[in-house]
């Protein structure tokens, strides 16, 4: 059984801090770490930092997953919403819904999340959604691309 005992450095032993994602992907200041993969629950736990100004992709799935926030401040968007996070709070980002997220303040957003170990691939916005996502301009703000 494999253990990953935190640091004060929000590390965990034995837990080795990742790329986010390949190129090709536009995001900016984000490491991942992956806590437990597969196993019995079928389901990964990462942990994902977000450097102070950094955001994750915007995309979309057709899976869900679950994230709960550990350290710092930052802010999502989940579908039509922006939500402000803060350490303990939970986000649920159901299938098909846009989502991104970033670092709001000059510190680093870190928080753990949730997925099923056999998913899809995320998919990008085209025009068409950029476009929808864009006539609101709270969600014109928010998004980087």
């Amino acid at each position: 059984m494999p253990i990953h005992r935190f640091q004060p450095d929000f590390n965990w032993e034995d837990a080795e801090v990742l790329s986010y994602k390949e190129n090709g992907s536009h995001f900016k200041s984000i490491t991942r770490r992956v806590l437990f993969a597969g196993n019995r629950l079928r389901c990964d736990l990462r942990y994902f930092e977000i450097a102070a100004g950094g955001h994750s992709t915007l995309e979309r799935h057709d899976h869900a997953h679950a994230v709960f926030i550990l350290r710092g401040r930052g802010a999502a968007l989940i579908g039509g919403e922006i939500a402000a996070l803060r350490p303990f709070d939970t986000a649920e980002v159901p299938p098909l819904t846009w989502h991104q997220f970033r670092a709001v303040n000059n510190e680093p957003f870190g928080f753990l999340c949730m997925v099923n170990a056999d998913r899809d691939r995320p998919q990008r916005p085209g025009p068409d959604d950029l476009a929808a996502l864009n006539a609101d301009p709270r969600i014109a703000e928010f998004i980087r691309i």
